[in-house]
């Protein structure tokens, strides 16, 4: 299985995620709130790069799934991105200021990333660069899942749980039985997640600092 093989490449910048700074004060419940405001913001910046890759990536793909990376991106956009807007609402936000704000260097180098690597790769490249976004944070809330239990935060606890639910490890599910299934050539393949594993963890660091390190 080609994915099981990435996530074995990966295994040392993984580790690193789950028992960051940031990542184990949420779950446990800890994390100063404007470290969280600072990083639902950027995510939510994030997430609009992420839906673009996908409908890039759909461009190239033959149909039946050209039809289900839509969907995806879809699904990014009404279901994703509306609890993002729910949960500006609770941390006192609106769409309008999560609109103006200016992503970080980090974070736009790794929408770029994405974006350059699905208007330039195949289909299988593409997917492989959004991949330890989506895998990570289900193997994450896995990770500290009795600290989410006993999380005294309710919107830190509500953020986790997403990661958790059924329909979330489906979809990461479906993502590696499409890449498994396409193939490709493994050392470009194996470029593509360790990169995209290290920029979710720059991500997790730009998040704990507050902004660039500029």
């Amino acid at each position: 299985m080609i994915t099981a093989r990435l996530r074995e490449e990966a295994t040392e910048i993984w580790e690193k995620i789950f028992k960051h700074d940031f990542v184990a004060q949420l779950y446990e419940g800890t994390l100063p709130l404007d470290k969280f405001k600072f990083y639902i913001l950027q995510d939510f910046n994030y997430l609009v790069g992420l839906s673009r890759a996908l409908a890039v990536i759909a461009s190239k793909a033959e149909y039946p799934l050209m039809a289900e990376i839509l969907e995806l991106a879809r699904a990014e956009i009404t279901t994703e991105m509306k609890n993002y807007e729910d949960l500006l609402n609770k941390l006192g936000f609106t769409l309008k200021d999560a609109i103006k704000v200016e992503p970080t260097l980090v974070n736009s180098a790794y929408m770029d990333f994405m974006l350059s690597t699905a208007y330039r790769g195949s289909v299988v490249e593409g997917l492989t660069a959004l991949l330890p976004c989506f895998w990570s944070y289900a193997e994450i809330a896995e990770y500290h899942r009795e600290k989410l239990e006993r999380n005294p935060v309710k919107i830190y606890r509500e953020w986790g749980e997403v990661y958790l639910s059924e329909e979330y490890l489906k979809l990461v599910k479906r993502l590696r039985e499409i890449i498994d299934s396409q193939g490709g050539e493994y050392e470009k393949l194996k470029r593509i997640f360790i990169t995209g594993s290290k920029f979710e963890l720059a991500f997790w660091d730009m998040a704990w600092r507050g902004g660039d390190v500029f």
